[in-house]
């Protein structure tokens, strides 16, 4: 038989699931459910901490606990694609989700564009010197108020400055079109994913508990030279985001070669 903790644990997050605890509610208070004969304090403490292990709530000193959504945006490969156009609007994020039907939007971070130099990690990845000057350019990904994603977009100083990037009121969200309108012009990218432990500075961001994992999305631009342009760099809530890679095209090499060979 399952411990007594545990029990609770799952009928909460049944109701969760099943929609009788919705998303943005709040579980009773501990006392109530002690109160309901659900269990001593340890024992209802002990469940909802495992809830928040599950990733079904986040707990906040004073405010309760509350249900989360767990509803995934499907984010695409295309998704950059449309934001070319140095009109475009929206920009990536907020067309992925509302094609979704989901209230999704970008907000500036603190702060919006800064001139930095550049880390170890960057400069490897945009083939600059350690400590080449670059600008960073910071922004969160929204449902409605929930902060899903962090994200940072690195630039070589001179790329910034000619795209107009290394000003705060410059919409991050729309960089790469505005990388085309300076003639900075995208011509492949490549997207590395990785799952890791949140960190403290990113759980407090995001509404996640501490130990939980998180989506690593480092997707590096080029432009025709082979030169790295951008990185974009996101840092998501594992239990929010789904990448879809679809579709891919793919090129039977010798099938082919067979075909031009015979005709």
């Amino acid at each position: 038989m399952a411990p007594k903790w545990k029990e609770l644990a799952e009928r909460l997050a049944e109701e969760i699931r099943n929609g009788s605890r919705p998303p943005g509610s709040t579980l009773p208070h501990i006392p109530e459910l002690v109160a309901a004969g659900e269990g001593s304090k340890a024992t209802v403490h002990r469940a909802y901490k495992e809830l928040e292990a599950w990733g079904y709530v986040v707990s906040h000193r004073g405010r309760g606990t509350t249900v989360l959504d767990r509803s995934h945006p499907r984010v695409t490969l295309s998704r950059y694609e449309h934001t070319l156009d140095p009109a475009a609007t929206p920009g990536a994020w907020e067309s992925a989700t509302a094609g979704q039907g989901l209230d999704g939007r970008t907000e500036a971070g603190t702060p919006a564009a800064e001139r930095l130099d550049a880390p170890a990690d960057v400069a490897e990845l945009l083939g600059l010197p350690v400590g080449a000057p670059v600008v960073c350019c910071r922004r969160r990904a929204m449902i409605g108020t929930e902060v899903v994603a962090l994200q940072e977009d690195w630039y070589p100083l001179d790329v910034a400055q000619a795209a107009g990037l290394d000003r705060a009121e410059q919409d991050a969200g729309r960089a790469l079109g505005s990388l085309v309108g300076a003639g900075i012009l995208p011509a492949e990218a490549e997207e590395s994913i990785t799952v890791d432990a949140v960190t403290p500075d990113q759980a407090a961001q995001l509404p996640m508990r501490p130990h939980s994992t998180v989506l690593l999305v480092d997707r590096v631009t080029r432009d025709e030279t082979g030169r790295a342009i951008e990185l974009a760099r996101l840092v998501g809530a594992s239990h929010r985001l789904r990448l879809v890679y679809a579709p891919l095209p793919l090129a039977v090499r010798g099938h082919r070669e067979g075909q031009t060979a015979a005709s």
